[in-house]
């Protein structure tokens, strides 16, 4: 596995008002810079994803291992690739587990509000702090993609090309960060979101992770190795297991608030970037539906954008459980951008 790196980028200051303070980003880095620092993509990740998914791990949205690496569409032997933790993230950055320096204990629930627009803001800082001038690509799926599109409208002249992967244009959020806040709250050991000291909610996350799982296509992506039911059950829930004792409920509210605020549709002209937007024909969180909409937005705004469909039964996680149906179109795309 690659091995994460930590950057101080300093006090960040955040758009909803505040700043948070000596800010640190994890990430992980594959392939060498070039002398001009413009040879450069950076991937972002899904909500409950890390900076790793590259690195054949279990991301929710499908490993992207065969997408990054010598020889793969994000081509390592020519590009630098910065893979970041989000801001607020669970695997390294700060956030609501960090310690608060006003007080010595974790912020919990009083981590500061946070924007998408903050997070890539973070990022811009780390890339910079590496000496990247300019972005080949931003490339990402879910979440991700939600980052990708939102550097094309914060910092339209950093990048060449965006690949935002099973994602949209807005938030689809409906209610989510309330019904996470009721079901954490009935966990008897979340304290107000306080819980760190008190055995943490790791029985509600798990459930929590199962669902969500299944919501993405895990179970047909495990079938042809889970002929027994019962067995994939249990295979779904162990997965779910090994995610819950690792990620906190009180950055899936913070990441999950930030995500309700999202929505670039007005701005779609700022974006100069050429564009490839994929989504998976089976996908419940970003179907496939979104696709005209979001083309003809792009189209109407001037924005050069071409769209990609993986066939797949593997819903939310195609992208990288499937990856070899959409490596020939990331790889052109790769290739037309230089």
């Amino acid at each position: 596995m690659t091995q994460t790196r930590l950057a101080a980028i300093g006090d960040l200051p955040l758009r909803l008002g505040g700043t948070l303070h000596a800010a640190e980003l994890a990430y992980v880095t594959y392939g060498t810079l070039a002398p001009d620092g413009r040879n450069a993509v950076l991937l972002t990740h899904g909500y409950t994803s890390s900076h790793l998914f590259a690195d054949g791990g279990g991301a929710s949205e499908g490993t992207w291992a065969e997408l990054v690496g010598p020889g793969r569409p994000i081509d390592t032997d020519r590009c630098f690739v910065v893979s970041s933790n989000m801001l607020g993230s669970s695997y390294g950055s700060t956030a609501p587990r960090s310690i608060n320096l006003a007080t010595g204990r974790p912020y919990g629930p009083d981590f500061p509000a946070l924007t998408v627009a903050d997070i890539v803001a973070a990022q811009l800082r780390l890339l910079e702090q590496l000496g990247v001038r300019h972005l080949i690509a931003v490339v990402g799926p879910s979440y991700g993609g939600v980052q990708a599109f939102t550097w094309g409208v914060e910092y339209p002249d950093f990048m060449t090309g965006l690949v935002p992967v099973v994602t949209g244009i807005r938030s689809p959020d409906t209610g989510t960060v309330e019904r996470l806040r009721a079901r954490f709250s009935a966990d008897p050991n979340w304290n107000g979101g306080h819980y760190y000291d008190k055995g943490g909610i790791t029985g509600t996350m798990t459930a929590l992770r199962e669902e969500t799982l299944r919501n993405y296509g895990i179970e047909a992506q495990l079938a042809g190795r889970f002929a027994d039911p019962a067995a994939l059950a249990a295979e779904v829930t162990r997965q779910a297991r090994a995610w819950a004792e690792e990620f906190d409920a009180n950055s899936m509210l913070a990441l999950g608030a930030a995500s309700r605020l999202y929505d670039v549709s007005a701005d779609l002209a700022r974006i100069k970037a050429r564009v490839l937007y994929v989504l998976s024909r089976t996908d419940k969180v970003f179907p496939p539906s979104l696709a005209p909409g979001v083309m003809a937005g792009l189209h109407a705004a001037g924005v050069r954008a071409d769209y990609f469909e993986i066939d797949s039964d593997h819903g939310h996680s195609a992208s990288g459980t499937e990856a070899a149906k959409w490596v020939p179109a990331l790889r052109s795309f790769m290739q037309e951008l230089g």
